[in-house]
C-alpha cells in the first residue's frame, strides 16, 4: 500500500486545527493523533491551565465527533459515567439511558479524583468497546476514544490508577508550560473567547474509522519488530523493574509505531518511530522497584536507559 493522499490532506487539517488554537504544542498534538489512528486511549498528565481540556475539545470539534466530558470527583458513581436502566410503569420494563460514555471521544477530567470502582467501570470500554449495564451489553460508537487528565501535585483527595486500566491507555502525556513568546500569543487569542470553540470541522468520524483502517495496513518489517520487542522484554528482565510492559504493550505500542509513520507519510516504520514513540507508550506500564527509586531511578531514565543500550536494526522499510 501507499499513503493515500486524502487521508493525509484530512489528518493534516485536523492537526492545522489543533495547532491554531493549542499553540506551541505541536508535537503534544501529533502524539495524540497518533493515538487517535492507531485507535488508542491517551492519559494527559500536568498541572492545571496547561491546555489539556482545551485540545481534546478541539479534536473532537474537528471531526464532528460526539464530544462529552466528565468531571471526576469521589462521589461519581460507575452509572453516571456508563449509563443507568430506569423502569417505566406504563410500559412495565427497565429502559437504559446512556450515559456520557456513550460518545465518540471522552474526556475523563482530573480521572484520577475518582474513586476505584468508579474507575473501574471504564475498563470495559477501554478494552471492549462496550459497556455492560444490569447484564446487558450496549456496544459504544465507532470510533472510540477516551482521554484523561491527572493533576501530578494534587494529592489531597485523589485515588492511584490502577495497573491494569494504566495499561489500556496507549500513551502518556505531558503538556508543559509555553515559552514566553506563545503565552503572549495565546493571551492575544483568547481575546474573544475560547479559541477551540470557534473552530469548524474538517472531517467526521466515518472517515476518521476508515484513515484507522488504513493505519493498520502500514508495513512493520521483522527486523523492527524484533527491535521493539527487545525493549519492551528488556522492561520485564531488569533487575530494578518489579512490573514490566505486558503484551498489551506490545500491542499497542506496534499500533502506535504503524500510526506515527502514517503521519510522517510513509507506509512503513522505521526504528526512529520506535525510539521516538517509546517514552510515551512505555513508562506509564513499569513498576520500578522502591530500592531501585531510592537511587534516583525511574521509569523515564530507564525507558532511555534500553534505548542507548538496544541496537538499532540495519534492514529497513519493506
Amino acid at each position: 500500500m501507499s499513503v493515500s493522499s486524502e487521508s493525509m490532506q484530512i489528518v493534516t487539517a485536523v492537526r492545522s486545527n489543533l495547532e491554531s488554537c493549542i499553540l506551541g504544542k505541536t508535537f503534544e498534538i501529533k502524539l495524540l493523533m497518533t493515538s487517535l489512528l492507531a485507535g488508542g486511549h491517551v492519559l494527559i498528565e500536568d498541572v492545571p491551565g496547561t491546555g489539556k481540556t482545551q485540545m481534546i475539545k478541539a479534536l473532537a470539534r474537528s471531526m464532528e465527533g460526539v464530544y462529552r466530558r466528565v468531571q471526576c470527583n469521589p462521589d461519581l458513581l460507575p452509572t453516571d459515567i456508563t449509563g443507568v436502566s430506569i423502569y417505566h410503569p406504563r410500559e412495565e420494563r427497565f429502559q437504559f439511558r446512556p450515559g456520557p460514555i456513550m460518545s465518540h471521544i471522552l474526556l475523563a477530567d482530573e480521572i484520577n479524583r475518582a474513586t476505584t470502582k468508579t474507575q473501574s467501570a471504564l475498563l470495559e470500554a477501554m478494552e471492549e468497546r462496550s459497556v455492560t449495564v444490569d447484564g446487558e451489553t450496549h456496544p459504544l460508537p465507532h470510533p472510540f476514544m477516551l482521554c484523561a487528565t491527572q493533576n501530578p501535585i494534587d494529592f489531597e483527595g485523589t485515588y492511584v490508577l490502577p495497573e491494569a486500566q494504566l495499561d489500556r491507555f496507549m500513551m502518556k502525556l505531558h503538556m508543559g508550560y509555553p515559552d514566553l513568546e506563545t503565552e503572549k500569543n495565546l493571551i492575544s487569542a483568547n481575546r474573544v473567547g475560547q479559541p477551540a470553540d470557534q473552530l469548524h470541522a474538517v472531517t467526521d468520524m466515518a472517515t476518521i474509522a476508515g484513515i484507522q483502517r488504513e493505519v493498520r495496513e502500514v508495513h512493520m518489517n521483522d527486523a523492527v519488530t524484533s527491535y521493539m520487542l527487545g525493549i519492551v522484554r528488556a522492561t520485564r528482565e531488569h533487575p530494578s523493574v518489579l512490573l514490566g510492559a505486558s503484551p498489551r504493550a506490545s500491542i499497542s505500542f506496534a499500533l502506535a509505531a504503524k500510526a506515527y509513520a502514517f503521519i510522517n507519510e510513509r507506509d512503513f516504520v522505521l526504528p526512529d518511530d520506535i525510539k521516538e514513540l517509546a517514552p510515551y507508550v512505555l513508562p506509564h506500564r513499569i513498576l520500578i522497584r522502591p530500592e531501585a527509586r531510592l537511587d534516583s531511578l525511574n521509569a523515564e531514565s530507564l525507558i532511555r536507559n534500553l534505548l542507548a543500550a538496544s541496537s538499532v536494526p540495519v534492514s529497513m522499510g519493506r
